[in-house]
């Protein structure tokens, strides 16, 4: 090992890994399966990539290419080296409009290939859900579909040519009409014609196995087409060329209802007679998790348990409309709805897309797990095949939520195979067996999109004969004589319940004053396992509203997304790689963590790091001494009540810090950032401010009561909001009242790890606020992330006090409460002020984004005639830390992918609308922009104005 060691990082340009925290990130993909490498290796080059495979041969060492890391089968772990293309050989290198071709690096992502190909009226057909992180070579290693295969084709069929390297190092570029590349092979075809006419590419989403029939002289000899779908265990790809198809014309969804699933599906051979662009398939019970987990509005579906989105082009949208009438009217069902392109249809759209990370739960709430994630059948099976595979779920008394692309004959499903019991791993190999013959039965594959890997290999006997077997395994030793190629995958491979991941991880049960876990059973192994690495949050998720993960968008590296994070905190688990809370390798994990939560809703599988980050560090530090920023940042109320208790201090606090060599003795002394500056302590409490004006005699907005809950930070540090609140609350007819004490929600201990001093803090809330709510009071909240506390911590913290719920219930924010109708809302007769030409840059709190959502303020705001321009991400300073020491870069990396480059491109006199008043603090220090609150928009004209 330190040979190996020695020579990659003598040889290779890129980064080259050993460490444990390292090893452990990339220990899984998104399957079931559990490989620890020896070493990762970043290659920068295609240079690196040829020294680091020469330098593993000469080792006698395992090499798995790994692009996304999104394989489902366990075809991206291995035992040695691990060549991680995603980080620098990510380029497309051309785009020949006239050949309609793209030469394209093994790690650049399909999304960006489609925004390279979109300006010259060009895509790569296939596209699988997880397009915006799945890369070329690990599709081209999958031979990945999605749903518009069903008119495109799989990615073989639109692979034109590949550079590459096999087993004994020998490098060649694949293509098609000659097979002399590879000594051996077109004698070994010649004599196995029988076997591959009959046995291979039986119909079109027969993915599992070698797919040969690509090799056959009236296929055109075309190795290229072959070597995709062959999951790295013949050649490392260093790079493709592939072919791109015109973007269809006004493409057109058809959603047709129908009983259930299995009816849908026999309705689908008279689809394809249309030649539709997709069709896909999925159910209520499915449709009912997209709507309990999404914060925008879900498109209506028409009548049935059982739907078929059936996607058909035009050139013009008329032309659309009248094949999306023919097609319906072949469907066999009344129950049609038919949506031009536009919003509507890309959200209904979004739900199949989602259904990767939200079949991850059964209805129940139960963990569910793939490995059969990916059979097909022929379309014209495809009925029968449903029906049948129910009663083997039903026989094993287990539940999945099947959807797929049913015009291919291919159902995604996850099921809850009970993995994480005592003698689970029997019982998941016993079903994949029971499955395998199912699919068999009905002329089959055991994958339809995602190959092998660890998860099918086994069970390749049941749909090929021996000779079929014989030949994959002889085409192997042409290619890859010594097996050191993603070995135990295709050929010889590994049994289905070996190196299975959660059977080994030990229980983390509750602990005193931490969270409770109660959706994961109390315990932190089952909430952290709830990450299946679909990897959404190694995507930009920006691009398409979403906010996490804004440390990985700032560095791109795996230890910094929510999937790396979780895969640490499983090997704790595990006990093995990674081994005690206070581990070096889960401090370096969770240390760039915003704790922002927005994986909490991003996340389609329900990951919430922040909660995550919390709970380890409170077991990590209870009863021990803490960093100083804990203090200092995690006690910050508690400093801030302090200084504006003493008549004149604040003054003299704001004028010492002022001051930058105090300034930066006082940041140095507490464990932050000598380069932050300090907010400015209020020198007047808010309520303070609130009982002078009282005493003035201001008249009361009318009877309807409304308690405005003042935390700290608007109490001490940034008064103007809340006051602005007050205003507009009155105007809209409340009379506002304030807790006889004050409450605190301890979001800064929560975010510090220091739960017990969040659940003292939290009882107290509850007995201030519970008696408002129980007289029916709506409470309203100033800083988001502070509501959010109340709408989310609190149920996990003291979720025992039957108070909790109803306070959670009775918590709004303002754009809530002035959005909702009466008795709750103003009613009809308030309207906002009018807003109209007025241009806003909004920056949502990440937490209001994940725990309340940002809907009810952007309707507040298209209902006053703002323009509005929406930051989608974190705006970096998240609380505690981006004041920390160590994290300043990165928070205006992160910064620098949002909020600083919208404040740079906005027009001239727009505004800049943050109700955090960490993102404030953010663009203040790093841009000299004063931000307002919503009610300080709404009651003051916006007069500060972004310059």
């Amino acid at each position: 090992m330190p040979d190996l060691l020695a020579d990659l990082r003598a040889a290779v340009s890129g980064d080259v890994d050993a460490s444990a925290r390292r090893r452990a990130e990339y220990s899984t993909d998104a399957s079931n399966y559990r490989v620890v490498p020896e070493v990762v290796v970043f290659p920068r080059s295609t240079d690196d990539v040829l020294a680091a495979l020469e330098v593993a041969r000469s080792h006698g060492s395992p090499v798995t290419a790994r692009g996304g890391g999104t394989s489902v089968a366990g075809n991206a772990v291995g035992p040695g080296v691990v060549l991680d293309f995603s980080r620098h050989l990510d380029k497309v290198l051309e785009i020949d409009p006239e050949a309609r071709t793209a030469r394209v690096q093994p790690g650049t992502v399909m999304s960006t290939l489609q925004a390279a190909a979109k300006p010259h009226g060009l895509r790569f057909g296939p596209d699988p859900s997880t397009q915006n992180r799945c890369t070329i070579a690990g599709m081209i290693g999958n031979n990945a579909c999605g749903p518009h295969a069903v008119a495109y084709g799989r990615t073989a069929d639109n692979t034109a040519a590949l550079d590459v390297v096999d087993g004994t190092g020998r490098r060649f570029t694949a293509g098609r009409g000659d097979l002399a590349a590879v000594p051996g092979l077109e004698q070994l075809v010649a004599g196995n014609l029988s076997t591959i006419r009959t046995e291979m590419g039986r119909f079109g989403r027969q993915v599992s196995g070698y797919s040969l029939e690509h090799l056959l002289p009236e296929n055109g000899r075309d190795l290229a087409k072959f070597l995709v779908g062959t999951e790295g265990t013949l050649v490392t790809v260093l790079e493709a060329t592939v072919d791109l198809v015109p973007i269809p014309g006004s493409p057109t969804i058809v959603a047709l209802g129908y009983p259930d699933m299995p009816s849908a599906a026999d309705a689908v051979p008279a689809m394809l007679a249309h030649r539709p662009l997709a069709v896909e398939g999925l159910d209520d019970r499915l449709l009912d998790v997209v709507r309990r987990h999404s914060t925008a509005p879900i498109p209506d579906l028409p009548e049935g348990a059982g739907w078929l989105l059936v996607e058909v082009g035009g050139a013009t949208q008329e032309e659309a409309f009248a094949n999306a009438q023919a097609l319906a009217a072949d469907a066999g069902t009344r129950a049609v709805r038919i949506l031009p392109a536009g919003p509507e249809a890309s959200r209904i759209w979004q739900i199949r897309a989602d259904g990767a990370g939200l079949a991850g739960r059964t209805p129940s709430g139960a963990q569910a797990w793939p490995g059969w994630e990916d059979a097909a059948v022929p379309p014209e099976r495809l009925g029968a095949y449903l029906r049948d595979f129910n009663a083997l779920l039903d026989r094993y008394g287990v539940d999945g939520l099947p959807y797929g692309h049913f015009g291919d004959g291919c159902i995604h499903v996850r099921i809850d195979l009970p993995l994480d019991r005592p003698g689970g791993s029997t019982v998941f190999r016993d079903f994949m067996h029971d499955a395998a013959a199912l699919v068999a039965s009905h002329g089959g594959s055991l994958s339809g999109e995602h190959g092998d890997g660890r998860a099918r290999g086994e069970l390749l006997p049941y749909i090929y004969s021996p000779e079929a077997i014989g030949l994959m395994e002889q085409v192997k030793g042409l290619l890859d004589p010594e097996d050191r190629l993603n070995p135990g995958v295709v050929v010889r491979p590994r049994g289905v319940a070996q190196d299975l991941r959660r059977p080994h991880a030990r229980p983390l049960p509750v602990v005193p004053g931490g969270f409770s876990f109660a959706h994961d059973g109390g315990d932190l192994t089952t909430a952290v396992h709830r990450c299946v690495g679909v990897g959404k949050c190694r995507a930009d998720t920006s691009a398409a509203g979403g906010f996490m993960c804004p440390s990985y968008l700032a560095t791109r590296d795996e230890k910094d997304s929510t999937r790396g994070r979780a895969r640490v905190l499983q090997e704790l688990a595990n006990g093995s790689l990674v081994r005690g809370w206070d581990a070096p390798e889960v401090e370096e994990s969770l240390d760039l963590c915003l704790s922002c939560k927005a994986c909490g809703s991003d996340c389609p599988a329900g990951v919430d790091m922040a909660t995550y980050k919390a709970e380890v560090t409170h077991r990590r530090y209870r009863g021990r001494l803490r960093p100083v920023s804990h203090y200092a940042l995690g006690w910050l109320p508690r400093w801030s009540r302090l200084v504006t208790s003493v008549p004149g201090l604040a003054a003299l606090a704001n004028a010492a810090l002022g001051v930058a060599p105090v300034r930066k003795a006082v940041l140095a002394g507490g464990g932050m950032d000598t380069r932050r500056g300090v907010p400015r302590f209020a020198t007047t409490r808010f309520t303070r401010w609130f009982r002078d004006r009282a005493r003035r005699g201001t008249p009361s907005g009318g009877e309807r009561e409304v308690l405005l809950w003042v935390d700290s930070f608007s109490e001490t540090l940034s008064t103007a909001g809340a006051q602005a609140m007050v205003r507009l609350l009155t105007d809209a007819g409340y009379t506002v009242r304030l807790p006889d004490q004050q409450a605190c929600c301890g979001l800064t201990w929560i975010s510090t790890g220091q739960l017990d001093g969040a659940r003292a803090r939290l009882r107290q809330t509850l007995d201030v606020l519970s008696p408002w709510v129980e007289r029916g009071v709506p409470i309203v909240g100033i800083e988001p992330s502070c509501t959010a506390v109340l709408r989310s911590d609190l149920l996990e913290l003291l979720g025992d006090d039957p108070r909790s719920q109803r306070l959670a219930r009775g918590v709004h924010t303002l754009a809530e409460l002035l959005t909702a109708p009466a008795p709750l809302g103003p009613g009809e007769d308030w309207q906002p002020p009018d807003l109209a030409g007025l241009e806003v840059v909004a920056q949502p709190h990440c937490h209001q984004h994940a725990v309340m959502g940002y809907g009810p303020d952007l309707a507040l705001l298209e209902r006053a005639g703002a323009t509005v321009r929406t930051i989608a991400g974190c705006c970096g300073l998240a609380g505690n830390f981006g004041m920390e020491k160590g994290h300043y870069d990165v928070s205006v990396a992160v910064a620098e992918n949002g909020i600083l480059p919208a404040l740079r491109e906005a027009p001239e006199g727009a505004v800049l609308l943050a109700d955090g008043f960490s993102c404030r603090t953010q663009a203040d220090q790093l841009a000299g922009v004063t931000g307002v609150t919503l009610a300080e928009l709404l009651t003051r004209g916006a007069r500060e104005r972004v310059t």
